[in-house]
């Protein structure tokens, strides 16, 4: 097979995710015997001190015999995060300069302000 005919076999259909550093990639692509099959990569974008980057990717190949059960835990695992948690996301906690509750207040612990009594000062 040349390079070419290659190339159009795995451009059968392609659908791009863009979610902050992580970019999914739902691509159908077929098998030596033309049948098709789903790979959905995720590639992340790490970024390095001195501004170079590099792509970390995770690939799954998902055939079309596992495909109904397949959806059928992809559903029941998202209702249930969506069951016990909502749909509001948390974006903060994702953030690089997220600090938890309990940092903040050892920040703010060091440092005397117009507010911060001890008993001693009354």
């Amino acid at each position: 097979m040349s390079d070419k005919e290659h190339l159009e076999q795995e451009e059968i259909f392609s659908q791009v995710l863009r979610a902050g550093r992580r970019t999914y990639f739902f691509d159908v692509r077929a098998t030596k015997a033309d049948d098709y099959y789903l790979t959905v990569t995720e590639s992340k974008k790490f970024t390095h001190d001195d501004g170079s980057f590099h792509y970390k990717k995770h690939k799954i190949y998902l055939y079309k015999e596992d495909f109904a059960e397949f959806n059928e835990m992809l559903k029941a695992a998202t209702d249930y995060i969506l069951d016990e948690k909502g749909e509001e996301v948390i974006s903060e906690r994702h953030q690089k300069d997220f600090k938890k509750p309990s940092e903040l207040n050892e920040e703010t612990s060091g440092s005397e302000s117009f507010t911060d009594l001890n008993f001693e000062d009354i």
